[in-house]
């Protein structure tokens, strides 16, 4: 195993080189029919390095290196790019099926059917690719059942997890972007010479996170593993898919040329129990997930996204045939309660790191 130099973690933030910043963001479950506005983001899963818990991790996350988190049965997440800097393709695979195409997962970019997001522009991603606008949101569910998007399409449950892999813009691309954005940024710095003597807007509280990027709780520390303590296999967790939300992913304008043919950095994301958490780190999980129908009785936000300057990718036959976690595991009989339109929020465009994380044989 050889450490990648180009992936570590800042806080819960992975930085996979080329200025790309993934967070896994807990969110609320979705019902599985009707389509729905995107719901909010309740806090950061914790992420730590595989190679950090060398006595306690199973013998198949040592080998294939990485990171892990925590999640619960049927819980929901979403992932964020938010403060991803530099244009950058990035891959998204669930069990090393692309989220985007449906594809298996390949070491490189592919433009048919197009196998990555971009980013700055996507600014998150909460579920497979179904187009027209949607997708259908990504719930953890144990190996093993067939729910996962993984055995659904593969017809096996391998790998489980998420993996991400992203890519840079090439030379004379980069360059070029870089020439854009200084002469950008030395437009906007005479703008605010002019204006340098104005007070700010009243009320204004510069550099306040928003309610999408709220910060989880510390974990609580517990009783560090005994030392020594053997291995054994986890209850691997795979992501299947739940309801369906308005959000587009968007196809790529440039040509594919423009980038990298190397990555510049990939890592696999393993997903653990709570009670695995505990096992393999001595560290107490987070809380269970919000009740939705709390939150929204409590009159608090959901919200939609759309950039008119973008277009969304096509559907794939493979993605669209996956059927929800509910199918498998049973339904959900949580009562929902739609938010009211005044809950529903539009949305406009929207320290130093730690050691690199060891990549593995995946």
């Amino acid at each position: 195993m050889v450490a990648n130099s180009a992936v570590r973690i800042d806080g819960n933030c992975l930085l996979l080189g080329g200025g790309v910043r993934v967070r896994f963001i807990r969110t609320l479950r979705l019902p599985e029919t009707g389509t729905h506005p995107l719901p909010p983001g309740l806090g950061e899963f914790p992420v730590r390095r595989v190679e950090d818990f060398p006595d306690t991790v199973p013998q198949t996350m040592r080998e294939r290196g990485g990171v892990l988190l925590p999640v619960y049965l049927r819980e929901a997440m979403w992932l964020s790019f938010a403060g991803s800097a530099e244009p950058a393709a990035l891959q998204v695979g669930v069990g090393k099926v692309c989220a985007v195409s449906g594809e298996p997962w390949t070491g490189g970019l592919r433009r048919k059917p197009q196998n990555y997001v971009v980013l700055p522009r996507q600014p998150w991603l909460d579920g497979i690719n179904s187009g027209r606008g949607k997708v259908r949101q990504f719930v953890a569910v144990p190996l093993g059942m067939g729910a996962t998007v993984e055995g659904q399409v593969t017809g096996e449950e391998t790998w489980g997890g998420v993996q991400l892999q992203s890519f840079p813009l090439a030379g004379p691309a980069l360059a070029a972007w870089r020439e854009e954005q200084r002469r950008r940024a030395e437009r906007e710095a005479a703008a605010r010479a002019r204006y340098r003597s104005a007070p700010p807007p009243p009320g204004s509280s510069a550099g306040a996170p928003g309610p999408m990027y709220a910060a989880a709780a510390a974990p609580v520390g517990a009783a560090p593993p005994a030392p020594g303590a053997a291995p054994r296999a986890a209850a691997a967790m795979g992501l299947g898919v739940g309801g369906t939300m308005r959000q587009e992913v968007y196809r790529d304008e440039r040509p594919l040329t423009d980038w990298s043919e190397e990555p510049a950095g990939r890592v696999f994301v393993h997903l653990v129990t709570p009670p695995e958490w505990r096992r393999i780190t001595g560290e107490a999980p987070p809380p269970s997930p919000v009740d939705r129908a709390a939150y929204t009785r409590a009159g608090l936000p959901w919200y939609d996204y759309y950039d008119e300057d973008a277009t969304d990718l096509a559907p794939t036959d493979t993605l669209s045939g996956v059927k929800p976690v509910g199918d498998w595991l049973g339904d959900d009989h949580t009562p929902w309660q739609p938010p009211s339109p005044h809950q529903t929020h539009p949305l406009g465009d929207a320290p130093q790191p730690g050691a690199p994380v060891e990549d593995g044989d995946w």
